[in-house]
């Protein structure tokens, strides 16, 4: 007995069974690079529905562009909240809610350099930097500060050093928010820079708030 000829799944139901797999908690809760899983799914199941290119197929393939374009969407829609708040936290220095200290950060540097992981060992590094910069009061210790905004801010007091801040900036920002990779080279400018920032004196010794007060008539 010849076999029934497949059901085909309707415009309403392509979108349907995209939205059902793109609404799937994973898609929602997935850490930075969720992208490329949700892509990756995609193809997937993409590969599902068209079973090859024999006999066996199950879904003609006008319908298989249907439901791409669909998928294609509802990625987009699902995508743009979350590339949006990535946009607004690229270059912050701190993870929300961290404490760590200064020293606390070199020692984690020095032993991601030991490991030869040269990447962390650069962002603890310039963290460091940070920290103790916080700690010298040379700017308020504030979340959601970035790299630039460090490098920037730090240029004041320590003018000499404006160039390799930059520098340093830019490094923890490929790193952290770039998806690049440092060398050795790179942690040792960031360190260089940390140690040199510990022994020089700040052009302007004045604190925050001494530079909010009035002047006392002489």
């Amino acid at each position: 007995m010849a076999a029934e000829p497949p059901v085909l799944p309707g415009r309403d139901e392509a979108r349907r069974w995209a939205e059902e797999e793109l609404a799937k908690p994973e898609y929602r809760d997935a850490a930075p690079g969720w992208l490329d899983s949700v892509w990756a799914d995609i193809l997937d199941w993409l590969r599902s529905l068209d079973g090859g290119s024999g006999p066996d197929t199950t879904v003609a393939a006008p319908w298989i562009g249907v439901a791409t374009a669909v998928l294609i969407g509802a990625a987009v829609v699902l995508a743009r909240p979350r590339l949006n708040a990535k946009a607004k936290r690229a270059g912050d220095v701190f993870d929300v809610g961290t404490t760590v200290s200064a020293e606390a950060y070199r020692g984690r540097a020095a032993a991601a350099a030991a490991a030869g992981n040269w990447s962390a060992a650069a962002v603890d590094c310039f963290r460091a930097l940070v920290r103790t910069a916080e700690d010298r009061t040379l700017f308020d210790a504030r979340p959601g500060r970035t790299a630039d905004e460090v490098a920037h801010e730090l240029a004041t007091p320590f003018p000499s050093e404006a160039g390799r801040l930059t520098e340093a900036a830019r490094t923890f920002d490929g790193i952290r928010y770039g998806n690049e990779s440092a060398g050795q080279a790179d942690y040792a400018a960031v360190r260089e820079l940390d140690i040199a920032l510990q022994s020089l004196t700040p052009a302007s010794a004045a604190l925050p708030a001494e530079r909010n007060e009035p002047a006392v008539p002489r």
